[in-house]
């Protein structure tokens, strides 16, 4: 025991000699020193990181928010509001805005409501006048909405449609703009008015918006696929599906795009196997090329497939046709399928006339005339014409017109242009 306590005694000697190094306060002071600062940095770091992504979640996931049930419905439009949107009111989508604002011929303009998704706006107006709508117009046209402007928002007008009651003392009308923008708060509608006077005269009449109330996407995706035509290609950029419409986008480079009277409307957008009827089309040409976009109707809730034919567009035949014109009255030709008729031919002060009837939708390309191997161009077209034929079939009957007195022999065809069927598929994936 004794030796025990002994050498407990000399171990307590021993520590109580030890000395810490100089630098060692130093080295761990410096060490807490940074153990703090570290903590205060990740720590401001984090808050940092959360606000920029607070911020971009605004500026990114600020969209039109979910579907808004408001149990108000506009009054008054049945006239106006009809299929999908018809529903939509019924479900009480849409804002309610009664705002008013008197024109300078004493008319009062009402805003009663508004629709919108990422698709379109559609305001709903009324015009009211006791002494009546076109004793102060001249005509119902005379008051049109040209945009509307707002925060980040300057929406044209695309299409609007109205209807005035039996005592033309009131108008209801519905008009079709750009979406605004989800981060509108207020929205200007600018508008023009033509007085009987013929000046014309500007207003606007600004009202609340809510994008909140704004109606939800329900489909928006890329496609980025191409179709190959007769003469040129189509792209197909994206889709997006909203509650009011469906609106297909894209380009196209298509040469022989304005020849026939067609526009997008032979590409269909067919959805679970049945078609989606279309609303309407639009292309504009810019430096950038032509853009296009084709709208249709609402999808269903329930989508199982998504599939944009190419049905019917334009195509180009190459025919090196050469027809006799010798004794012709009302001959029938067949142009690769397509019909043509040479109703007359005559030398007139104007020069050679001949007029000749085709299907609507084709026209002629490369066209001249011939005598004794000389030719002469088509100078221009005249009286084109529907005109029932005497076997009954309705036929675009027209002139062409050449600069020559002399009798030709041969008319000469390069080509036509006219509506094919193509039948080229592109399937969309359903999420």
């Amino acid at each position: 025991m004794k030796n025990i306590e002994k050498r407990l005694d000399e171990e307590k000697k021993r520590i109580a000699s030890l000395k810490a190094p100089e630098e060692l306060e130093s080295k761990l002071r410096s060490a807490l020193n940074t153990n703090v600062s570290r903590k205060s940095n990740r720590f401001t770091y984090i808050w940092k990181l959360a606000a920029v992504a607070i911020f971009f979640m605004m500026i990114v996931g600020y969209n039109y928010n979910a579907f808004a049930f408001y149990g108000k419905k506009l009054i008054g439009f049945d006239e106006l509001i009809t299929g999908t949107l018809k529903d939509l009111n019924e479900e009480g989508m849409g804002q309610i805005i009664e705002k008013k604002t008197t024109l300078v011929d004493g008319t009062e303009l009402t805003i009663n409501g508004i629709m919108t998704d990422a698709n379109q706006m559609i305001i709903y107006y009324t015009l009211a006048n006791p002494v009546g709508i076109e004793d102060t117009t001249t005509t119902r046209n005379d008051f049109w909405a040209s945009k509307i402007t707002g925060f980040l928002t300057n929406a044209s007008a695309e299409s609007g449609v109205s209807s005035i009651n039996d005592a033309g003392t009131e108008l209801k009308g519905k008009m079709h703009f750009e979406p605004a923008s989800p981060f509108s708060k207020k929205l200007t509608l600018h508008f023009l008015q033509h007085l009987q006077n013929g000046q014309v005269t500007g207003g606007t009449v600004s009202f609340p918006y809510n994008p909140n109330k704004a109606m939800q996407t329900q489909i928006k995706q890329s496609i980025k696929k191409t179709m190959t035509v007769d003469k040129g290609t189509i792209r197909f950029d994206s889709i997006t599906a909203t509650p009011t419409m469906t609106v297909i986008k894209g380009s196209l480079n298509v040469d022989n795009f304005d020849r026939v009277n067609l526009g997008l409307h032979g590409i269909e957008l067919i959805v679970n196997g049945m078609s989606v009827e279309i609303i309407g089309s639009s292309n504009r040409s810019s430096l950038k090329g032509s853009k296009f976009d084709i709208r249709f109707d609402a999808l269903p809730e329930e989508l199982n497939s998504i599939e944009l034919v190419m049905k019917e567009f334009f195509g180009y035949q190459k025919l090196e046709e050469k027809i006799h014109l010798a004794s012709m009255s009302d001959k029938q030709i067949n142009l690769s399928g397509k019909e043509l008729r040479v109703k007359d031919v005559a030398t007139t002060s104007q020069g050679v006339e001949i007029r000749i009837a085709t299907d609507d939708d084709v026209m002629l390309d490369g066209v001249s005339i011939e005598r004794l191997k000389e030719k002469t161009s088509l100078k221009t077209t005249v009286n084109q014409t529907l005109t029932t034929q005497a076997d009954g079939r309705m036929m675009k009957e027209r002139t062409l017109l050449f600069e020559t007195k002399v009798e030709p022999e041969y008319l000469l065809i390069e080509g036509i242009h006219y509506l094919k069927q193509y039948d080229k598929k592109i399937e969309i994936p359903v999420d």
